[in-house]
């Protein structure tokens, strides 16, 4: 007689805070849309620091557990033990912390843990090129135990999957993509002129828009850049730039320099991003060095937003396919600001029929989630 199952599946993600990075608004969505009395999901982070998306998690009923020094490795070890002890047992362990994975899952293995799931969300592949002998050696290591221990290999995109699993991966059964989904109900009629006027932009200003973290992978500097361009060829100009990061600073700094700064709109970490992108915004541009496949180019195109990312970005990202245009990096600042000019006022599809689209395909919440359920339900 097969066993009946126990309500709730208990499901530790691992992350290394709940702040509004693309990860962790990935997994709000999740945690807002899956069905909370049969699957609990809670969060494993490395900080003891207050994060964005701490409060809400409480609201929703799970819980935020600081797992601290993991650089530290035996102490860390042991800390990863006692919450073992204390919190669960846990059905499933899934971890979003990339090459450090490997030990996440060797630590979750040893607690007898029986769905152990590694989950590639960026394509490091660039980065592991410029990496010294000691760096190399530690990400052999967790690959090792990232083949040996998960259960379940997930990936964000085909070049996340390369970057975490290996070149053959697609050999093994083990190993899949998983889009992950946005929650598409923000995506709707906006007051654009109450928007606008609100933050201080005309009708006729021309707003070019990003979402990200200040850090190196997104390229703030050359976006600078195009801005400078931008502002050249078109005085009505504005750049809305939301997010932070260790290098904001910096970046405020080269808009000074610019004199640009009457022209940049530093917003910080918003809430409203989706309001954002239907009120404010004309077009979107993500020149990044390299990504999984970014929630916030998805968002873009719910949003009906033409979009000008660089070609580094994995193509499943283009789901409203008339709405995305792919430069190269090595083209010049002047030459993305043309394009992204090329781009004012065309609106190939009306954003309702751009988020329509978006529903009918893998990226919906809804769909992602379904697949998650099953790989839960695996063991």
């Amino acid at each position: 007689m097969k066993k009946a199952k126990k309500w709730p599946i208990r499901i530790l993600h691992v992350v290394g805070g709940m702040n509004r990075g693309g990860i962790e608004t990935w997994l709000m969505h999740v945690l807002r849309n899956i069905n909370r009395k049969r699957f609990r999901m809670d969060f494993l982070v490395h900080t003891l620091e207050k994060c964005s998306y701490d409060d809400e998690i409480s609201r929703l009923g799970s819980h935020v557990i600081p797992c601290l020094h993991p650089h530290r490795p035996l102490l860390y070890a042991k800390n990863f033990k006692r919450i073992m002890k204390k919190h669960g047992p846990f059905d499933v362990v899934h971890s979003h912390v990339h090459h450090f994975s490997g030990y996440v899952l060797l630590l979750a293995h040893r607690a007898h843990v029986p769905v152990l799931i590694a989950h590639s969300h960026n394509d490091t592949l660039p980065k592991q090129f410029k990496i010294g002998f000691l760096r190399g050696m530690y990400l052999i290591l967790m690959k090792r135990w990232i083949w040996c221990y998960a259960t379940m290999g997930l990936a964000a995109s085909r070049k996340a999957a390369v970057a975490l699993f290996g070149a053959a991966w697609q050999k093994h059964s083990r190993f899949r993509v998983l889009f992950c989904g946005i929650d598409l109900a923000p995506f709707i009629e906006v007051d654009r002129v109450k928007i606008r006027r609100k933050l201080g932009i005309t009708k006729s200003t021309f707003v070019l828009g990003h979402v990200g973290r200040f850090e190196e992978q997104k390229n703030h500097n050359f976006l600078v850049e195009i801005a400078a361009e931008l502002v050249l060829q078109e005085p009505k100009t504005r750049i809305m730039l939301i997010g932070d990061g260790p290098l904001k600073t910096n970046i405020k700094n080269k808009v000074l320099s610019a004199q640009l700064n009457n022209k940049v709109m530093f917003l910080g970490l918003r809430t409203d991003v989706p309001r954002l992108m239907l009120g404010a915004m004309d077009v979107f541009v993500l020149p990044s060095y390299h990504e999984g496949l970014p929630i916030v180019g998805l968002e873009a195109q719910a949003a009906g937003l033409p979009l000008v990312v660089s070609d580094n970005i994995a193509e499943e990202l283009d789901i409203v396919e008339l709405l995305v245009r792919r430069v190269t990096l090595n083209k010049p600042a002047s030459h993305w600001a043309k394009v992204i000019l090329g781009l004012k006022g065309v609106s190939p599809f009306s954003q309702r029929e751009a988020a329509k689209i978006m529903a009918d395909s893998q990226f919906n919440i809804h769909n992602s989630i379904g697949m998650l359920e099953e790989i839960y339900l695996s063991k």
